[in-house]
């Protein structure tokens, strides 16, 4: 059997402001005419022949957002791993092969980023074909992109003999990212190939690996999933357990190591979407070669992404840059430097900038919430709840709040009172008393929330049931 693995970490720091830590970029729809990059790569390996459903690891904040979006595209899931703290792959990969033999007896895995995009997908199924060949000979498979130009973004492999029957190469080496002059020696030696982070091998073969070449990793794995609880459709892995375990790639900790690597390579116009120019070069460009999207107005500019998400975005005389609007923060980067976005985004992560947590629409397995105008003592927000979506039975010490229902049916309890609420009611929610909001309808539920107290943080909350899993938590 096979099992896609989809690894769904990482906060994509470099596509900030669209990408954030409780949103970051593989849930985001940033190609033109697409889903989420995580839809898409779910779309890509539900039709492997002899493939149960796709196992996903992510972060244990993402959770719903992994459980909603496969739902909203009608794929299933076999299993959600959540990590309660980024170790990086070879730990995730570890989770993921102890989890896929309660699935098969040791079926092959396929390891694969879910932030990518392949533009051949015909050509990504022959080779992961090909692949599952070499992996059920006890091959631990890696996919090197062909190169098309000297990038210095990406690591590289370099490809030794060639296999028997021309099925694939052996590894002569893993190099790090390297400076133009070398990366250019690599694209003019031919024998180079670009580290794609996607793998393939049976579940048994990389456990016995890891447990030779990083003993410690997979100790640390096997007691962390041993301790771990099974939660409907997700896999809950013990914080204690598993925050002992060494943070470490999947290369470092196996692939480059073992004598049973090998590469195959892969020409299928792949791109790992890390950085905003990645998005000007997949993106429709015009006849001056901008790449726009949302509320634009250009005139006299070039070579430029423009992304305007909640207000006209006008320019005027520009040329390779990028400019990205969001409803709370906007990025000026020129083209060439959009590599250093990820120190602008550690530089407002050690202010304790809130922009780089979350957006103002904030996601909810419920639904979803917007600050609308904050200032001393009140906050404004716009909730929606989806049609059957149920809050928690929560209390506040600090703030009090008003709801005001806009469209929809509300069905509100307040303390002993169960309320129905058409579209112009409100009610109101003292301090320290228990409340509840759900939508019983088919339709979309819309309200205004005004809170009012000395303190307005979401932590400022406790909750007594929840049927999302969430009952005694803050998140």
């Amino acid at each position: 059997m096979l099992v896609p693995v989809l690894l769904c970490g990482g906060v994509g720091s470099r596509l900030w402001p669209v990408s954030r830590k409780l949103y970051p970029k593989q849930f985001n729809n940033l190609v033109q005419d697409q889903d989420s990059l995580l839809q898409e790569t779910l779309r890509r390996v539900c039709n492997f022949s002899d493939s149960s459903a796709a196992m996903v690891v992510c972060n244990d904040d993402h959770r719903f957002l992994v459980a909603e979006q496969s739902r909203a595209i009608d794929i299933p899931l076999s299993k959600i791993i959540l990590e309660p703290v980024g170790k990086n792959t070879a730990p995730a990969v570890a989770l993921a092969a102890l989890e896929a033999t309660t699935l098969a007896a040791d079926p092959v895995l396929l390891i694969l980023p879910a932030d990518h995009v392949i533009e051949d997908e015909a050509a990504f199924a022959e080779v992961v074909e090909r692949g599952r060949g070499l992996a059920e000979q006890g091959k631990l498979v890696t996919f090197g992109i062909v190169p098309t130009r000297a990038h210095t973004g990406y690591g590289y492999i370099q490809r030794g003999a060639e296999l028997p029957g021309g099925s694939g190469y052996s590894v002569d080496a893993f190099v790090e990212k390297p400076d133009q002059t070398t990366a250019q020696q690599y694209i003019d030696a031919k024998t180079y190939l670009w580290n794609s982070g996607m793998f393939m091998f049976r579940a048994s073969d990389y456990l016995r690996e890891l447990s030779l070449h990083a003993a410690d990793i997979h100790a640390a794995a096997e007691k962390a999933f041993a301790a771990s609880s099974d939660d409907r459709d997700f896999r809950r892995i013990p914080a204690d357990e598993f925050s002992a375990c060494r943070a470490e790639s999947i290369d470092y900790a196996v692939m480059e190591k073992t004598a049973n690597t090998v590469v195959l390579p892969l020409a299928a116009r792949w791109n790992d979407v890390g950085e905003w120019d990645a998005l000007w070069e997949l993106g429709q460009s015009d006849e001056q070669g901008n790449v726009t999207s949302g509320d634009t107005c250009l005139h006299d500019v070039k070579n430029s992404l423009i992304r305007a998400e909640s207000r006209l975005v006008a320019g005027l005389g520009l040329e390779d840059l990028v400019v990205v609007e969001t409803s709370d923060a906007v990025l000026v980067a020129d083209k060439a430097r959009v590599q250093d976005v990820k120190q602008l985004f550690s530089m407002l992560e050690s202010q304790g900038r809130e922009e780089v947590v979350s957006h103002a629409k904030v996601v909810r397995p419920w639904g979803s919430y917007e600050g609308l105008a904050m200032s001393e003592g009140y906050q404004v927000k716009r909730i929606i709840v989806n049609p059957g979506g149920i809050l928690s039975l929560q209390m506040h010490y600090k703030r009090a709040e008003h709801w005001v229902v806009v469209s929809g049916v509300a069905n509100v309890t307040v303390g002993e009172q169960e309320l129905t609420l058409q579209a112009g009611q409100s009610t109101y929610i003292p301090i320290e008393v228990r409340h509840r909001l759900a939508n019983e309808s088919e339709e979309p539920l819309v309200l205004i929330e005004v809170q009012c107290g000395v303190y307005l943080g979401e932590d400022d909350i406790v909750r007594y049931e929840d049927v999302y899993g969430r009952a005694g938590t803050k998140a």
